[in-house]
C-alpha cells in the first residue's frame, strides 16, 4: 500500500475538467493506496470522496509562486508520499521524491497573454520555459494526452520519448436537459466556446465570419465563455467593425451549452495550439458536425471526425466552413464520424492507464 498525493490545485479552473475525471475514476478503481490530494482552501467543501482511502488537504499555495517552490516543497516533505503526480508542470523543482507529472503542451512557452503585464509575463514565461525543462528530467514518467504533445516535449526538453506517456482524455455527454439561449431559437448558427487566449485564433474567425456573411447573410456566430477582459476587447472590435450578428453569451450553464452544441450548424474550432483538444470532442459527443483547424494535435485527435482548414488562411477558413454547413448530406456524414471517433476516447480508460504509471513508478520501472 502506497502513500500518493495528488495535485489539484487546478480542480476548478478551465484546465481542471483533467484531474477532476483522473480523481473520479481512481475512486472506482483503486482500493489499495491511499491518496492525498492537494486542494485550494475554497475547494475543499465542493470535492467530497467517495472511496475511504482517499481524503483532501488544504493547499493555499499559488502555481508559480516563491511560496509553492518553498512552502508546497515544505507540505510535501511533511506527507511523506511515496509518489507525487503533479496534474500540471507547476511544482516545486527542488522536490526530489517520486514524481509524475502531466504535461498538457507548450502554448504557454509560445504564446504571450495580453490580458497580463507584458513584462511580468515575459519573465513569468522566461521562468516557465527553465521549470518545463527540469520537471521533465527530474520526473519519474511524464504523462501526455496526445502523441503531438509527446514528441514536442521530448525534443523541447531533450528527454528520452520512452519516458512519457500518452492518456489520451475523453468527453462525457452533458446529463442537464436541453435549455435554449432565447436569442438564437429559429435562427441558423455556428459556434465557438472555451476561452478567448491568442492561441484560440478568435480574431481569424471573426475575419472567414465576415467573408462567410457575404453568402449567408442570416447565419449568426456565437463566442461563448466568461467575459473576461479579452472577450469584452474582442466584443468592442466585433461591434465596431459592424458585426453585430455575433452572439456573446458570456458563460453559459450545461444545459445551454448542450443546446448549443446540439442546434449549431457546425462547431469551429480555429486553434493554432492544442495538448488534446477537448472542446472539439465534446461537440461530436453531442452530435454537432466539427471543423478544425489542422495544426498540431488535432488531426491526430479527431482524425476523419472534422473538416480541417489552415488557421493562418481566413478565406480557406470561410471556404470550409461554407462547404459544410451548406451541405445537409455532409453535415450528417461529420455527425456520424464524430459519434465514431468519440467512442475511442474515455477518461475511464485514461485513469486505469494513469494507475499502472503509477505502479511502474513505485516499482522503480521507469525511464531517466
Amino acid at each position: 500500500m502506497a502513500k500518493i498525493v495528488i495535485d489539484a490545485r487546478e480542480l476548478r479552473t478551465t484546465t481542471g475538467r483533467y484531474v477532476e475525471r483522473l480523481l473520479y475514476y481512481l475512486q472506482e478503481l483503486d482500493n489499495k493506496n491511499n491518496y492525498i490530494v492537494l486542494l485550494k482552501p475554497k475547494d475543499l467543501e465542493g470535492w467530497i470522496p467517495s472511496n475511504k482511502n482517499f481524503s483532501s488537504v488544504p493547499c493555499s499555495y499559488k502555481e508559480f509562486t516563491f511560496r509553492e517552490q518553498i512552502s508546497l516543497f515544505r507540505q510535501l516533505r511533511e506527507i511523506k508520499p511515496d509518489l507525487v503526480h503533479f496534474a500540471m508542470v507547476q511544482q516545486p523543482i527542488g522536490y526530489m521524491g517520486k514524481v509524475v507529472t502531466t504535461m498538457h503542451d507548450l502554448t504557454t512557452v509560445r504564446f504571450k497573454n495580453p490580458s497580463k503585464n507584458w513584462l511580468i509575463f515575459s519573465i513569468k514565461q522566461f521562468v516557465y520555459v527553465w521549470v518545463n525543462r527540469i520537471v521533465a528530467h527530474k520526473s519519474k514518467a511524464i504523462i501526455t494526452p496526445s502523441e503531438f504533445v509527446k514528441e514536442d516535449i521530448a525534443k523541447f526538453t531533450r528527454i528520452n520519448s520512452r519516458k512519457i506517456t500518452v492518456t489520451y482524455e475523453g468527453a462525457d455527454k452533458i446529463t442537464d436537459q436541453s435549455e435554449p439561449v432565447k436569442e438564437l431559437v429559429d435562427s441558423p448558427f455556428i459556434m465557438y466556446t472555451g476561452r478567448p487566449q491568442p492561441h484560440k485564433n478568435l480574431e481569424r474567425l471573426i475575419e472567414a465570419y465576415s467573408i462567410i456573411k457575404k453568402d449567408y447573410p442570416g447565419l449568426k456566430l456565437v463566442l461563448s465563455g466568461k467575459k473576461d477582459v479579452l472577450y469584452k476587447r474582442i466584443e468592442r472590435e466585433a461591434l465596431a467593425n459592424g458585426l453585430n450578428d455575433i452572439v456573446f453569451p458570456g458563460f453559459v450553464s450545461e444545459g445551454q451549452l448542450k443546446w448549443l452544441y446540439e442546434n449549431c450548424l457546425a462547431y469551429i474550432f480555429p486553434s493554432l495550439s492544442e495538448g488534446f483538444g477537448l472542446p472539439g470532442i465534446e461537440a461530436i459527443v453531442h452530435g454537432a458536425p466539427l471543423i478544425s483547424s489542422n495544426y498540431t494535435c488535432l488531426p491526430e485527435i479527431y482524425g476523419d471526425a472534422a473538416e480541417y482548414f489552415d488557421p493562418l488562411n481566413e478565406k480557406d477558413m470561410a471556404e470550409t466552413i461554407l462547404k459544410v454547413i451548406k451541405s445537409p448530406s455532409k453535415r450528417k456524414d461529420l455527425i456520424d464520424r464524430g459519434y465514431r471517433q468519440a467512442k475511442k476516447y474515455s477518461w475511464r480508460k485514461m485513469a486505469e492507464e494513469t494507475l499502472d504509471i503509477y505502479e511502474d513508478v513505485l516499482g522503480n520501472k521507469s525511464i531517466s
